[in-house]
């Protein structure tokens, strides 16, 4: 296909394009609270740990607190998010393993298949506000194919700070339209649009639950496609 001739490598974001974040919290909460005799509505909390990503991550960008990692940012949410929904009685050491859940992640049912299909074509990465070490541990759990694993750690800003998409061309000796963001949410593919890069837009209609909101479709976006497989099948990746 034409969008995908001079295109030599794909930058994927990763909450909620190659992986199901809400409901693996859910999950994991659920049986945090049979063991712990917690009963709250885990999708509440999956969904309220969600909102404050963003948010946290702009006291960052806007120079509030000094750098930190996405892991440190989603602990200190942790810690309010316990006091908000009167959760008191979780040790240092479950509250740690809880925080990691982000590093379990399940992907969506097509993500390793087309991604698998993709790579054999394409230099594929991850261009994630996940730390290094979430992206790594979350890739080995779940079969995600990398190539290699760039992250905003490594510039240590945050997207949508043009810096960390323009990191995928400098690392990999390519020019800005040679490459092209993957992602479910349009502001990211709007800013890495505005970086240079390509975009793809696979729409995740369930990320935030059967009842969350559904994206409006950008025509401005170079591609769009339902999941990786057809993402593959439209950038000749067979």
């Amino acid at each position: 296909m034409n969008t995908g001739s001079h295109i030599k490598a794909l930058a994927f974001d990763v909450f909620g394009t190659v992986v199901d974040w809400r409901s693996t919290i859910i999950r994991e909460g659920e049986k945090l609270g049979k063991k712990k005799s917690i009963s709250i509505d885990w999708a509440d909390f999956a969904d309220a740990w969600r909102s404050r990503y963003v948010p946290s991550m702009g006291r960052v960008r806007q120079g509030d607190i000094p750098w930190t990692n996405l892991d440190g940012l989603h602990r200190a949410s942790l810690e309010k998010l316990l006091e908000e929904f009167q959760i008191e009685n979780l040790s240092e050491s479950e509250k740690e393993n809880f925080n990691r859940v982000w590093h379990r992640l399940d992907p969506w049912p097509d993500a390793v298949e087309g991604l698998v299909r993709l790579k054999s074509r394409y230099i594929i990465t991850p261009l994630s506000n996940g730390n290094i070490a979430l992206l790594t541990n979350m890739a080995k759990r779940a079969g995600l194919p990398w190539d290699l694993i760039l992250s905003a750690e490594l510039v240590r800003r945050y997207k949508p700070d043009p810096e960390v998409y323009l990191m995928v061309p400098s690392l990999l000796d390519l020019k800005a339209g040679e490459v092209m963001m993957v992602a479910a949410h349009p502001d990211d593919l709007q800013a890495a649009g505005e970086a240079g890069l390509r975009t793809a837009y696979v729409p995740r209609p369930l990320e935030f639950g059967p009842h969350g909101r559904v994206e409006t479709l950008d025509p401005s976006f170079d591609l769009v496609a339902r999941d990786f497989i057809e993402l593959a099948e439209k950038l000749g990746a067979r």
